[in-house]
């Protein structure tokens, strides 16, 4: 075999259409051979002789896509020192674009033996753990360009390629739970048809499932266990993993973004899949442990602020630009068009606490491809100082949980001044604007994946987490959450019609926020897991999207689609109930795209806006009686109740040129009270209104409102725990 200098950059396997290069960073190693793996389970091994900075390096011609291989790294194996170099080890290509197979966590991928954890261990690891791929970078991108969709016009949807695809009925058994699933018509046409401009997939880099999950049947389904993070997740490939998932996975986005939907991507570079201490041997671990890992004062140990063992030494200009180089490879190779980044407070991370400018904030800042993609943070992690939300860098929007918290317990009964809920409805400035950014920095949510379903928040007081087999101690215990009356499951007819109004009213006030909203998959139709809120390990039908065997008459391309995702008491109630929300869900959607006054780029003024030849104010707040509330009505912590005025003619930000925005205005009746309450429109505001939305009433009526009209000084009753939202054209 030819072997030829090669290169120190790019890292990683670059096919050329005639051989590889190969390039490798280890500061620690003394020797490092490139092994290529062939079917019969034998490999051949390359000494990389070629060293920069480093990097070490070669060219191997005739070296073609498909190609397995590893990596022996002989150093030093001193865990009191940081190190744990072991030549016995096969390990991944942090840079590998594909990976093959899966690890079967024999005693072999271990650094030590199991019944001595400080005897090292020598056995190969080569027949029980994953390979790296060669893969063709070339494809046919055609016409594809990035949607770009600003802020102010996404609706985001979170989902989970196998979870949302596996049970749809329109699609081939063979492609379900794939990324060939996502570019099917049946999902993109579902999609569209509810105004998502944005899939925010739940992680799709390379990931494994513990040995502790493994031994016990399940499954890390969720995917929050990073191996390579410039591989596709070959499970989610429907033809192979040679390579093929990478073509796959550049087809869905190819489809998804002709339809006009950007592609985000959950990403997980605060931690990887090796663990604490008696983690596998895998891949950073052996090439560089001290380089790559967040080590204690006793080096034998890891610094953990993610709650998952180790957490990535964000100071280390290797790590820093093993992120960069996946971000950028994201954005142009895979043609994404954003990232969401968990447990992003990891990241900013230097030495123990949070600096919100941190190397990896000014790179990001800088850099010419990352800085024009979104970027949305989990702005916590469980370090001390972790929970930071509002606190990122103005480049930066942020999940919003302080949102998520003040809507539940609005709507739950919760004691609360309506003060907190004012300022989540109107963009949380005051977690946002003194440094600069606006509404659009907050992504509201009311679910997402971690936590309960928006069906499961409205019909569960406690979590039921038993299926994960940790006797119901994982997950949240504290989750906003109230069941109507009943836990779980019921038949209550009183019971059912408060959850599905319950449901109504945080849709729709999740999309009259300012802000950019997010819906979780499957919310749309009431799904449900059994009141597990932290189905991380269930890959199974407790956390798949349950789509309707067929399309009930009637709604035929409209988007209205159902399910339950259990059996017995209340299924059969849930089916038609999951149709209506859907429906509700899509108009809600509408509304907001349809109407500027939803989604205002600036903050409110709380007065009259220069220039627009309307004295009234662009937004104002009224008691149930019609008049304005003063700082006592605000600060009552019972309060429940309250009108808001969007003035519609009150826009003070224009238009992509200049123009001015002139849209309806609206009232919208929050009476979040256990009891009726009777509302009067305020007189000053508006002569004549029409109810667009009413939450108490059920199916089409909730979104048309039976086309009621009210007059300025009219009195009419909110029914209890309901939303109305009246329209005055502009």
């Amino acid at each position: 075999m030819q072997v030829w200098p090669g290169q120190a950059y790019p890292l990683g396997a670059t096919y050329d259409g005639a051989g590889t290069n190969f390039a490798v960073f280890s500061e620690a190693a003394e020797r490092i051979e490139l092994c290529l793996l062939h079917d019969d389970g034998s490999e051949t091994a390359v000494e990389l002789r070629e060293t920069d900075a480093f990097v070490r390096h070669a060219y191997l011609p005739g070296v073609m896509p498909g190609q397995r291989y590893g990596f022996r790294v002989h150093g030093p194996y001193a865990p009191e020192h940081g190190h744990r170099c072991n030549s016995a080890k096969l390990l991944l290509d942090p840079y590998a674009k594909a990976m093959s197979g899966q690890v079967d966590w024999d005693e072999a991928v271990y650094g030590y033996h199991f019944d001595s954890p400080e005897r090292r261990n020598d056995l190969d690891s080569a027949p029980h753990t994953m390979a790296s791929v060669v893969v063709n970078p070339y494809f046919d991108w055609g016409d594809d360009r990035l949607p770009r969709t600003e802020y102010h016009h996404t609706v985001l949807y979170e989902a989970h390629v196998k979870g949302l695809t596996m049970l749809h009925p329109a699609l081939p058994a063979e492609l379900r739970g794939t990324y060939a699933a996502l570019a099917h018509p049946a999902v993109i046409e579902h999609l569209t048809r509810l105004g998502v401009t944005a899939l925010e997939l739940m992680p799709v880099h390379q990931f494994v499932t513990d040995n502790r999950l493994a031994d016990a049947g399940l499954s890390n389904y969720w995917g929050y266990n990073t191996i390579g993070y410039f591989a596709p997740h070959n499970a989610y490939a429907s033809w192979g993993d040679r390579g093929q998932q990478v073509l796959e996975f550049k087809q869905a986005v190819r489809a998804l973004h002709q339809a006009g939907i950007e592609v985000i991507l959950d990403v997980v570079y605060n931690h990887t899949a090796e663990g604490n201490h008696l983690g596998p041997t895998l891949s950073f671990r052996g090439l560089d442990n001290a380089s790559y890992y967040r080590l204690t004062d006793d080096p034998r140990y890891y610094m953990d602020t993610t709650g998952t063992g180790n957490s990535l030494l964000m100071r280390n200009p290797h790590v820093l630009q093993l992120i960069m180089d996946s971000l950028r490879y994201w954005v142009t190779e895979m043609h994404v068009d954003g990232f969401r980044f968990d447990l992003a407070a990891t990241l900013a991370r230097q030495f123990h606490e949070v600096d919100r400018l941190s190397s990896f904030f000014d790179l990001v800042q800088q850099d010419p491809v990352v800085s024009q993609v979104k970027l949305i943070a989990e702005p916590w992690d469980v370090g001390e100082g972790g929970y930071q939300v509002g606190n990122f860098p103005p480049l930066w929007t942020e999940w919003n949980g302080r949102y998520r918290d003040t809507v539940r317990d609005l709507w739950r009964g919760q004691p609360r001044t309506l003060a907190e809920f004012g300022s989540r409805l109107t963009g949380s400035s005051d977690l946002y604007q003194d440094d600069g950014r606006r509404p659009l920095a907050s992504i509201n949510f009311v679910t997402c994946h971690d936590g309960f379903t928006l069906r499961d928040l409205v019909s569960y007081d406690a979590k039921h987490n038993e299926a994960n087999g940790e006797g119901n101690r994982d997950g949240e215990s504290w989750n906003r959450s109230w069941n109507c009356g009943a836990e779980g499951e019921t038949d209550d007819p009183a019971v059912l019609r408060l959850r599905r109004r319950q449901m109504r009213n945080l849709i729709a006030t999740l999309m009259v926020s300012q802000g950019v909203p997010m819906l979780s998959h499957g919310d749309e139709f009431a799904r449900t897991q059994g009141g597990n809120n932290n189905a991380y390990c269930q890959d199974s039908e407790v956390s798949w999207v349950h789509w309707p065997r067929e399309e009930p008459p009637g709604v035929r391309g409209r988007g209205a689609v159902g399910g339950t995702g259990v059996g017995g008491a209340g299924a059969a109630h849930w089916e038609q109930a999951a149709r209506e929300l859907c429906e509700f869900t899509r108009t809600m959607v509408w509304l907001r795209r349809d109407h500027p006054v939803f989604r205002r780029r600036r903050f409110f003024h709380g007065r009259p806006v220069e220039g627009t030849h309307d004295d009234l104010s662009d937004i104002a707040w009224f008691t149930p009686e019609g008049a304005e509330m003063t700082q006592r009505d605000w600060q009552a912590a019972q309060a429940a109740s309250l009108t808001v005025f969007l003035n519609g003619s009150a826009i003070s930000e224009p238009g992509a040129r200049g123009e001015r925005i002139v849209d309806d205005s609206f009232l919208l009746l929050f009476n979040a009270q256990d009891t009726g309450r009777a509302f009067t429109v305020p007189p000053d505001h508006g002569t004549q209104w029409e109810v667009v939305v009413d939450t108490a009433e059920e199916g089409p009526a909730a979104q048309a409102g039976e086309g009621r009209k009210v007059q300025a000084g009219d009195r009419f009753t909110l029914t209890d725990r309901s939303l109305v939202i009246l329209r005055r054209p502009a």
